[in-house]
C-alpha cells in the first residue's frame, strides 16, 4: 500500500498568490485558511459523519449520533459555521448521581462539538433525528442577482438604434 503525503504548507502557505485571479474573495480565502489551520492542530473524528449532495443545490450532514436524544443535541448558524454540539447523557447521570461501573466501555459516550464552514447562501432547511442518525437539510439559495443571465449585445447599425454619431473624419467620405 502506498501512502500519499499532503504538503498543505504548499497548497494554503501563500494565499496571496491567487490575488490576481481572484477578486474580492479575500474573506473565503481567509476563511480556508483558518479551516486548514484548526484541521492542522487536531482532526476529530467523533462522532463519524457524512457530507452528501442531494442535488445540484441540496445537501445533507448526517451524523452518527446513537445515545443521544433530542434534547442533547444543539444546532446552530453563525457568521457562516453551521455547528454542531452533542452533550452527553453521561453528564446528566453524573449530575443526577447514577455511577454505573462498566466492565468494558466500547461505546464511546463524551460530548462533542462540530464545526462547518458554509457558504453565505446556504440555509438549514431541517434537522431529523431517526435511529441514532442526525441529518441536517442544507440549501444553497442563488440570488437572482447572481444566478446567469445572458446580456443583449446591441447593434449600433441597426435601425432601432438612434444613428452614430461620426466620429473619424473619413466617415461618411467616398
Amino acid at each position: 500500500m502506498t501512502n500519499f503525503k499532503i504538503d498543505h504548507n504548499h497548497l494554503f502557505g501563500d494565499m496571496t498568490k491567487f490575488d490576481k485571479y481572484f477578486v474580492g474573495y479575500d474573506g473565503m480565502i481567509k476563511r480556508m485558511a483558518d479551516a486548514h489551520t484548526a484541521l492542522a492542530k487536531a482532526i476529530p473524528n467523533y462522532p463519524p459523519y457524512n457530507i452528501a449532495k442531494v442535488d445540484d443545490n441540496k445537501y445533507v450532514i448526517e451524523m452518527a449520533v446513537a445515545g443521544f436524544g433530542k434534547q442533547n443535541l444543539n444546532i446552530e448558524i453563525a457568521n457562516g459555521t453551521l455547528t454542531i454540539a452533542g452533550q452527553t447523557t453521561m453528564d446528566d447521570q453524573v449530575n443526577q448521581g447514577i455511577n454505573n461501573q462498566y466492565l468494558y466501555k466500547g461505546i464511546a459516550d463524551r460530548s462533542f462539538t462540530r464545526h462547518f464552514n458554509i457558504a453565505d447562501t446556504v440555509e438549514i432547511k431541517n434537522a431529523e433525528l431517526f435511529n441514532g442518525m442526525l441529518k441536517v437539510w442544507l440549501e444553497n439559495i442563488i440570488p437572482e442577482h447572481k444566478k446567469p443571465k445572458t446580456i443583449v449585445i446591441n447593434d449600433p447599425q441597426s435601425e432601432t438604434s438612434p444613428p452614430a454619431k461620426k466620429e473619424f473624419l473619413a466617415e461618411g467620405k467616398e
